[in-house]
């Protein structure tokens, strides 16, 4: 740390546009207090130096690995394609670094397995479902736990966003590809099913369809064609170790319609909403309940929209964590449980009949 900021180090840096540029930046330069970002990498050294200068860091490396050997890095966040992050999570690692890693953390279960297995005894990790760390969702599971629900009986979900719709910008083209990991399935559905297993308990069973709604998906501002081999809608239903009984629709391609959850309890109510296109995940997430449940509490840093919003709720209770030596945060082995999670509802989908989880 330099004195009591800790010092970040960004892999996947994008002066212009990319998700570190949208919502890492964003969230930690509203806490200068207890982060400084202290390097930034990309693609090439041209790259990293537009990059840094546009996120105020202190060093640009035009290789990730020169980043994460860095001394005066102590936390590493891994902000690049899916299918890059496996290398640079376990050089990271291997080095002492903590590490933020975004969801999903590997392209299929081995890749995750191994990287949760090479975090060391004493390093601090977190995986990038920041849905988790929403003001609203932690009261909402506080309110649960407290019995102002009851018996938690019936959920519904309906989760869009607009990505997997009819055409793909060029940068997004290589999220159709089922084989790279970053999916409608695993990026929409992996954010929402993070969250309903954090209010209702872990799935016991699950019933699945999973459909690949358009197949051939138009590149914009060519005439490039892909193959789309991930699904673009899915279909869960569920029951939870809480006995709840669930529902979830994630649909691509929507950008007019909120995201919505509706949890009965024999004793009450709550909803939950988000109106950002992109995902419930990268926006406010509003509660509503139907008794007189204490108001949410306020956000970490005020002034933040959209894709920062929930992230800096995550980094403030990442670096929470690596102060007190405390491990509360969405870690590499939750990451394991959800990947194998996203395979027993694809296997459910593909073989037609329910899967049974424990």
């Amino acid at each position: 740390m330099a004195g009591n900021r800790h010092r970040i180090g960004i892999v996947g840096g994008n002066a212009n546009r990319a998700w570190a540029h949208d919502a890492h930046v964003p969230a930690l330069r509203k806490m200068t207090d207890r982060f400084v970002i202290e390097a930034v990498s990309a693609r090439t050294q041209e790259l990293a130096d537009e990059a840094n200068a546009a996120f105020g860091g202190n060093r640009a490396f035009g290789d990730s690995l020169a980043l994460v050997r860095d001394s005066d890095v102590d936390v590493v966040a891994v902000s690049v394609k899916v299918p890059e992050h496996r290398a640079v999570v376990l050089a990271a690692l291997a080095a002492g670094k903590h590490v933020y890693c975004e969801w999903p953390l590997g392209r299929d279960l081995a890749e995750a397995e191994q990287m949760a297995a090479a975090v060391p005894k004493g390093a601090h990790v977190m995986i990038g479902t920041q849905a988790l760390s929403a003001p609203a969702v932690l009261h909402a599971r506080r309110l649960i736990e407290e019995g102002h629900l009851g018996d938690l009986q019936v959920c519904r979900v309906f989760s869009p966003t607009v990505g997997w719709g009819d055409s793909a910008p060029p940068h997004y083209a290589y999220l159709q590809d089922k084989a790279n990991g970053a999916t409608l399935e695993t990026i929409a559905g992996g954010h929402t099913l993070s969250m309903m297993e954090y209010l209702l308990g872990a799935y016991v069973e699950v019933d699945a369809r999973n459909t690949i709604m358009r197949r051939q998906v138009p590149i914009t501002g060519s005439d490039e064609m892909v193959e789309r081999t991930c699904a673009d809608h899915m279909l869960v239903l569920g029951r939870h170790e809480s006995g709840c009984v669930s529902t979830l629709e994630v649909t691509g391609g929507v950008a007019n319609r909120d995201f919505s959850l509706e949890l009965v309890g024999t004793r009450g109510s709550l909803t939950m909403s988000s109106s950002f296109p992109g995902g419930y995940q990268a926006g406010t997430i509003v509660l509503e309940t139907s008794f007189g449940a204490p108001p949410v509490p306020a956000h970490v840093v005020e002034g933040l929209r959209y894709a920062p919003v929930n992230v800096a709720e995550a980094w403030a209770r990442f670096a929470d964590d690596i102060e007190n030596g405390t491990y509360t945060v969405p870690d590499f082995e939750g990451a394991v449980r959800l990947t194998r999670l996203l395979d027993a509802i694809d296997a459910a989908s593909a073989s037609g009949q329910r899967a049974v989880l424990r």
